[in-house]
């Protein structure tokens, strides 16, 4: 399986604006929570998921997030190719990222904000999985 950005959009009038993603719904999700970066210096990289799923959506400012597929979970390639995709609040824009890959998670503006949402409650799974920030060449 792939990553999939559901595009979402705004309407303005002089109510005021709307944010909406309606391609995008929540069966399965058991949790939420939000990121931001001390900075937007700084990199989270590189973690992530077996048999978990994340869905990702800029609240505030932006946000550019690699993905890789993991290959070898004990000993990836360490040129793997990640995919990017930018995340910006304003069209409320939704990145699904299936189980098997990791990402890295970079703001782009001073105090961006990350929704998150996982399918699995804390601690259930055992599926986290880390690697160093400059392991992937790319």
């Amino acid at each position: 399986m792939q990553p999939t950005l559901l595009k979402g959009n705004r309407h303005q009038d002089p109510r005021g604006t709307l944010r909406y993603n309606n391609d995008f719904s929540l069966p399965g999700v058991r949790r939420v929570y939000t990121i931001q970066n001390a900075d937007t210096d700084f990199v989270r990289a590189w973690q992530g998921h077996r048999i978990e799923q994340r869905w990702f959506s800029a609240l505030t400012g932006s946000f550019l997030i690699k993905l890789i597929c993991v290959d070898n979970w004990d000993n990836p390639s360490a040129d793997l190719e990640p995919s990017e995709f930018l995340l910006e609040a304003d069209t409320l824009d939704v990145l699904h990222v299936p189980p098997g890959y990791i990402s890295s998670i970079q703001a782009r503006q001073d105090n961006a904000m990350l929704l998150v949402f996982a399918d699995y409650e804390l601690g259930v799974s055992q599926d986290e999985h880390r690697f160093p920030a400059d392991y992937f060449n790319k």
